[in-house]
């Protein structure tokens, strides 16, 4: 459920922040006013792609903000933990800053987040509802979409369309090996070949990084003895050895420490250092009786790094892909060799077929019982919309398998006594269209998760009684404990029936044009309610009017 929503320098609002309850609520103001500004914003919060010019006039940056409590959602619970974005609270944060030049951050719970995270987060936050978003309801996919989401079997549909592209792609590499059995025959026989001269290296990248450091040290194995005999003649053999000139220094701080105790420091270090050196002596007497420089492992060495880089470059690999390589060439002879198997493709393919059908029955009979109720459903919407004698179906219509089921799901209407169902773009008007779309909506997310659902400006057209009935089942709609449903309206109607009443309306500062929203008490719903059955001119009549349907 949304409790916050904080703009700050977005289009022609300076800064704002509302709080939001669960129910109805409306939004209503002038045309003009900038209601619709509140959907743009939540929009971006949610991912929607930044379109440009949302930045305040002489501003950097807009900054948008939108708090959700979500202790009972937990399908984005979930999501935030397996995205390692989840708060300590019941609140989710979610906020998206756009600079003027059109770049933006989006961050969840205060933390660094991607676009594309937003607008999956925000599918399960909330539904928007636009008044021209009834042409979508046109599209079949859509019209499927709305059945599975009603019957609650969208992820039966998900799994039906995987298990249908897993058999595809099979049935594919089926046509595929079985024209080209020849070629396949004797991409597997070089595979092989490939496999077993790869592997007879016994090759591992640290045992290569390993091989080619003591081809560096046995290559320059003269110079390495020389330069660690230097040292140990310096440190102890030559006439002016460090060793004998560091313990004639120890002995003269010690003997200066009798004196004075203040070369404590002084001797302590020299001690250490003396001790520093007979471990540096010995360890280097150590490297010089294990330095190994046999020649024939040289021999070894290099023959070794010859014959991989020959491999290399007989097959345009480089060394340190050898691992990469001999799996994906593993991966590729399994599949080659499994076609060729008594358990092949033939059969791989018939069991993905048979898994793929086994999900799409079980869809098309839970799409059968969900039509049935959503048609009776969508008709008793459409009754009470002035359809007196209309009627809705959702037409299953039985086709050859495909990813998305074994029938085609359209929506017919029948506007009025004894027409015949039609699909809807044949059988509806625009004004009747916005009508039964605002229907169908209503019937069929009824059982809808997302808790938060905005409609802006989805009756016009709508007037009279009509509108009354359309405010009874938006504001039905909202009477859940945890569902918000939110209407930008022009409609006296419906905005008099919301739990809720929030005005929009500009002002002119300091030659600019700002946009505010508040909530209404009662006294400012009358005037408000007045002013959209009135117009301009606000008289008593229309004000007790007001009240009346108010009910104040």
């Amino acid at each position: 459920m949304l409790l916050n929503l904080s703009i700050l320098d977005f289009v022609i609002v300076d800064k704002m922040s509302l709080d939001f309850k669960s129910g109805f609520s409306a939004l209503t103001g002038e045309t003009g006013a900038g209601k619709s500004i509140l959907i743009d914003a939540l929009s971006l919060a949610l991912g929607q792609r930044n379109e440009g010019g949302v930045v305040r006039l002489h501003q950097d940056k807009a900054d948008i903000s939108a708090i959700f409590d979500i202790k009972h959602n937990q399908e984005v619970i979930d999501w935030l933990k397996e995205n390692e974005l989840e708060s300590d609270g019941a609140e989710l944060i979610l906020r998206r800053v756009i600079h003027a030049d059109g770049k933006s951050r989006a961050f969840i719970n205060g933390k660094v987040a991607t676009l594309q995270q937003l607008k999956e987060l925000g599918e399960s936050l909330v539904d928007i509802y636009s008044q021209n978003s009834h042409h979508s309801l046109l599209k079949l996919s859509a019209q499927r979409q709305i059945l599975d989401n009603f019957g609650g079997h969208s992820d039966l549909a998900a799994t039906t369309y995987q298990l249908y592209q897993a058999w595809h792609k099979l049935h594919v590499q089926k046509i595929e090996y079985e024209k080209n059995a020849l070629i396949y025959s004797d991409e597997l026989a070089e595979l092989r070949d490939k496999l077993r001269e790869l592997k007879q290296f016994s090759f591992t990248l640290s045992d290569w990084e390993t091989l080619q450091q003591d081809h560096v040290m046995m290559s320059h194995g003269n110079e390495l003895i020389e330069d660690v005999n230097l040292c140990i003649e310096l440190l102890e053999k030559d006439e002016t050895a460090i060793s004998d000139r560091l313990h004639l220094v120890q002995q003269k701080i010690s003997h200066a420490l009798s004196i004075d105790e203040k070369l404590k420091e002084s001797s302590d270090l020299i001690d250490s250092i003396n001790i520093q050196i007979e471990e540096l002596l010995r360890s280097l007497n150590r490297y010089l009786q294990k330095v190994d420089l046999d020649p024939e492992r040289l021999k070894d060495i290099e023959a070794r790094i010859q014959a991989i880089h020959n491999f290399g470059r007989k097959h345009r690999i480089k060394p340190e892909d050898f691992e990469s390589t001999l799996l994906t060439w593993q991966a590729r002879m399994n599949e080659l060799e499994s076609f060729e198997s008594d358990d092949g493709i033939d059969a791989k393919e018939k069991l993905a077929l048979e898994a793929f059908n086994i999900s799409a029955q079980s869809l098309s009979k839970a799409r059968k019982t969900a039509s049935e109720i959503l048609s009776q459903n969508i008709t008793a919407a459409m009754q009470k919309l002035s359809f007196s004698h209309g009627s809705f179906e959702v037409k299953l219509t039985p086709q050859d398998s495909t990813a998305h089921g074994l029938e085609q799901i359209e929506f017919l209407v029948a506007s009025h006594l004894g027409a015949e169902p039609r699909p809807i773009h044949k059988a509806a008007s625009g004004g009747e269209l916005s009508r039964l779309s605002l229907a169908i909506r209503v019937a069929s997310i009824s059982k809808a998760n997302v808790p938060c659902m905005i409609f802006d400006e989805v009756d016009v057209g709508i007037g009279g009684s009509v509108a009354e009935i359309v405010g009874k089942l938006l504001k039905e709609l909202g009477h859940h404990d945890q569902r918000q449903v939110l209407v930008i309206t022009h409609l006296a109607q419906v905005a008099s029936l919301a739990v809720h009443h929030y005005k929009v309306s500009k002002t002119q500062e300091n030659n600019q044009t700002l946009s505010h929203i508040h909530l209404m008490d009662d006294k400012m719903r009358i005037d408000e309610i007045a002013r959209m059955l009135g117009g301009v001119s606000i008289t008593d009549t229309t004000r007790a009017h007001a009240k009346e349907m108010l009910q104040v």
